[in-house]
C-alpha cells in the first residue's frame, strides 16, 4: 500500500513512524516532511495549500491512502477537492470534509453542535463587532475567571483566560478589533469550568469508531502551568484519573452522541476526532473539538497503539471500520518537548543541535528541524519531542528527561515539572 501523509511536524513523525511498522506499506511518502520523516520515508516539498499539486502528487505515485495531518487544509476544504475530482475521488481520504472540519475551524459552530446533540460543555454565547456591547454585558453575568476564544483557526492562541473583568473587557475589544484577524470576528465568551483537562482521541469512518489510547498535554510555557499558552510542551499517556468509570462516561455522554450527530446529521467525516475534556468533579465536559489528533499527544498516542495502524487508516477512510479493534501496549510513554529560546514570542531559526546521537531508550520526533550543510538544525518554536516507556508516566518521564538533557542548542528550553500534578 503507498501511503501519502501531508503534514511536517511532530505529530507528523510520530504518525509516520507508526505507519511505517506495517507490513502492509510498500512505500510512505510524506509532504512536505521534516528531517525526521526522511529518515521513514520519502519526503516531497510541496505546499498544502496547493489542492492541484497534492492531487497531482497523489496520481503520480499510484497512492493508495492519503492521511491528513494538520487542521488547516481540512478546515479549508481539501477533502472536498479529491471527493469532488472524478480522477482523485477513488483514493481513500482520510480527513473530515469542509463542513464537518468546522467542528475544528469555528467554536460556535461546535458549541451549537453540542447543543443539538446534549453533550456537555460550558456554558457560553457568542459576539461580532456589532454585538460588542452585548458581550460586555455578558461578561458582567460570569465570575472569573472569563474564557474568551477567538471562534476560528488561530495556532492554538485564540484561547485567553482572564482574573480581571476590566480586562476581560479589553480582550473581547482587541479580539473583536482584529487581533486573529478573520479568526476573530467572532468571539465566543464560555463560563470557566475548573477541573482537569485530558485529551481523548476517536478514529472514525463517519458512523462506527475505535477509541486510541487518551493523554494528557500541557499547553503553558512556564513550570507550573504558567505563562503564555504554546502548541503544547509535553504529554503523558495514560492519565491516572482517567479510570474505567470515567471513560465510560466519556463514551457514553461524549463520544456516542458526537458520532450519532456526525452521522444524523450527514457529516462527510472519516478520520480523528480530538475531544479536549476536563473532568469536573468525576463528570466529562467537552471544552473543545479537533479534527485531527493532536499535538504534541500524537506522540504518546501512537507509541501506545500496539495494532498495526495501517488497516484501521484504510478502513476509516474506506467507511469499512465496523468491526475493527485497537490493542494498547500496556507499558505507559511520555514527550518532552524542546523549544526555541523565546517561544511562544520570538524566537531564532537556525541554531545547530547536537546530542542527537547520544540518546538512548527515548524516540526522538522531530516538529521544527530543517537540515543545513548536513547539520540538523532548529527551524521552528517547538523543535522536537523526546518520548520514552516506562512502567508508568513517571518512569517515562524521567528516561525522556535524561535524554532531553542530552541534546542541545544556544537556548533551548523544556519543562521540567510534567505529570508533576498528576
Amino acid at each position: 500500500m503507498n501511503v501519502l501523509l501531508l503534514g511536517s511536524g511532530g505529530r507528523e513523525h510520530a504518525i509516520a513512524w507508526k505507519i511505517a511498522q506495517s507490513p502492509l506499506l510498500s512505500k510512505l511518502y510524506v509532504a512536505p516532511g521534516n528531517p525526521g520523516t526522511a529518515a521513514l520515508a520519502t519526503n516531497i516539498t510541496c505546499s498544502l495549500s496547493d489542492f492541484a499539486a497534492l492531487g497531482a502528487m497523489a496520481l503520480t505515485h499510484h497512492i493508495d491512502l492519503v492521511v491528513v495531518g494538520p487542521e488547516v487544509p481540512l478546515v479549508d476544504g481539501l477533502a472536498d477537492y479529491f471527493y469532488s475530482n472524478d480522477s482523485l475521488k477513488h483514493i481513500p481520504f482520510l480527513g473530515p470534509d469542509k463542513y464537518a472540519a468546522q467542528l475544528e475551524g469555528s467554536k460556535d459552530f461546535a458549541k451549537q453542535f453540542m447543543q443539538r446533540h446534549d453533550i456537555p460543555t460550558a456554558r457560553y454565547a457568542t459576539f461580532n463587532s456589532e454585538t460588542i456591547n452585548a458581550g460586555l454585558s455578558y461578561l458582567e453575568t460570569l465570575q472569573a475567571p472569563y474564557v474568551l476564544k477567538a471562534d476560528g483557526l488561530a495556532a492554538g492562541k485564540g484561547v485567553l483566560i482572564l482574573n480581571s473583568l476590566d480586562e476581560a473587557k479589553e480582550s473581547l475589544k482587541t479580539l473583536l478589533g482584529g487581533q486573529f484577524g478573520a479568526s476573530s470576528a467572532r468571539v465566543v465568551i464560555e463560563e470557566f469550568l475548573s477541573g482537569i483537562e485530558l485529551s481523548v482521541f476517536a478514529l472514525t469512518d463517519g458512523k462506527d469508531f475505535v477509541l486510541l489510547p487518551e493523554a494528557k498535554d500541557y499547553k503553558r510555557i512556564g513550570e507550573g502551568d504558567t505563562g503564555l499558552n504554546t502548541g503544547g510542551m509535553g504529554a503523558v499517556s495514560p492519565v491516572p484519573f482517567a479510570d474505567e468509570a470515567f471513560m465510560t462516561k466519556v463514551i457514553d455522554r461524549v463520544v456516542k452522541p458526537t458520532m450519532n450527530g456526525i452521522h444524523a446529521e450527514g457529516m462527510r467525516y472519516t478520520g480523528f476526532v480530538f475531544f479536549g475534556l476536563i473532568n469536573v468533579k468525576g463528570d466529562p465536559y467537552v471544552i473543545e473539538y479537533n479534527c485531527r489528533m493532536g499535538d504534541p499527544e500524537t506522540e504518546v498516542v501512537m507509541p501506545r497503539i500496539a495494532s498495526d495502524i495501517l488497516p484501521l487508516l484504510k478502513a476509516a477512510a474506506s467507511g469499512t471500520l465496523s468491526g475493527m479493534h485497537l490493542a494498547t501496549e500496556k507499558r505507559a510513554a511520555s514527550t518532552v518537548m524542546l523549544v526555541a529560546g523565546g517561544y511562544p514570542e520570538e524566537y531564532r531559526k537556525g541554531d545547530v543541535i547536537t546530542g542527537l546521537n547520544e540518546v538512548e531508550e527515548s524516540i526522538v520526533f522531530h516538529a521544527g528541524t530543517a537540515l543545513l550543510d548536513g547539520k540538523t538544525v532548529t527551524n521552528g518554536g517547538r523543535v522536537m519531542a523526546i518520548t520514552s516507556y516506562g512502567i508508568d508516566i513517571h518512569d517515562a518521564l524521567h528516561t525522556s528527561y535524561e535524554n532531553a538533557a542530552k541534546i542541545n542548542w544556544k537556548d533551548k528550553y523544556y519543562r521540567r515539572d510534567l505529570g508533576q500534578d498528576l
